[in-house]
């Protein structure tokens, strides 16, 4: 089970929730996102960017809240680069220190009063998927609230990012968006590593990929995708995604 919506704080962040199958690992894409994590095994955790796919694993019934935060939004939240967290799931406390168990109390307590809030279920029985998801719905607003928070206390994001995020995301090339935000190629590289976790090249190849799948989600075939999305062909496109994704499209746009 997976489910998204939008985040109110933050613009272009998103809150999700899950739980895990157990047995075969979940492929997450990258996205050039950093993720605030709670899992009900784990506690709090940051995800860092990825380049490639993460095979996250988790046992049966292991239950996922995040807030994923728009590219070049995360260390502002956070306190660190990106780069420090690339490719990596950290424990919150690692970063924060008694912040971070400050928080996993709040979330307790948020979590807590939404599963004892009356259900009309008698004792003894189930408690209803609605419970379930209240009690979700308590922790992420407790993740965005604290996200929020920081952002504010950091003077909010650096404006770099989102220029640079959107101008790749719209399909721009990293000559143009370097010429466009006033840095001279190097300069937008060490900037990108900080804010991304990554270079400009290599972001703009993920949101790419992004793009072309959401495309062929539509079903659009993958030639269609690949001209429409810049790859020189479908084969082309078919090994960028296989690259960065681990499975070639076709694989990962059949259900199941």
């Amino acid at each position: 089970m997976y489910r998204e919506r939008a985040a109110v704080g933050i613009r272009g962040a998103v809150r999700w929730e899950s739980v895990s199958r157990g047995g075969a690992p979940a492929r997450v894409l990258p996205d050039g996102c950093l993720d605030l994590l709670w899992s009900s095994r784990a506690g709090l955790l940051v995800a860092g960017p990825d380049r490639t796919a993460h095979l996250s694993t988790g046992t049966a019934g292991e239950r996922w809240v995040g807030l994923r935060l728009p590219p070049g939004v995360g260390p502002a939240v956070f306190g660190v680069p990106a780069h420090e967290l690339r490719d990596l799931r950290v424990a919150l406390v690692e970063l924060w220190g008694r912040a971070a168990a400050d928080l996993a109390d709040r979330v307790d307590a948020a979590r807590a009063a939404a599963e004892a809030a009356p259900t009309g279920v008698p004792p003894g029985f189930a408690r209803p998927a609605t419970g379930l998801a209240a009690a979700s719905g308590a922790v992420a607003a407790v993740l965005e609230g604290v996200a929020v928070a920081r952002l504010r206390a950091a003077g909010g994001p650096d404006p770099l990012g989102t220029r640079v995020a959107a101008r790749l995301a719209a399909g721009g090339t990293v000559a143009a968006t370097a010429a466009e935000v006033g840095l001279g190629a190097r300069a937008l590289h060490r900037r990108s590593q900080l804010l991304f976790g990554y270079g400009p090249k290599t972001l703009a190849r993920i949101l790419r990929m992004r793009r072309a799948l959401d495309l062929a989600g539509t079903g659009i075939p993958l030639a269609e995708v690949a001209a429409r999305t810049g790859y020189a062909d479908q084969a082309h496109l078919t090994r960028d995604v296989t690259d960065l994704a681990g499975l070639p499209p076709t694989r990962l746009l059949t259900p199941g």
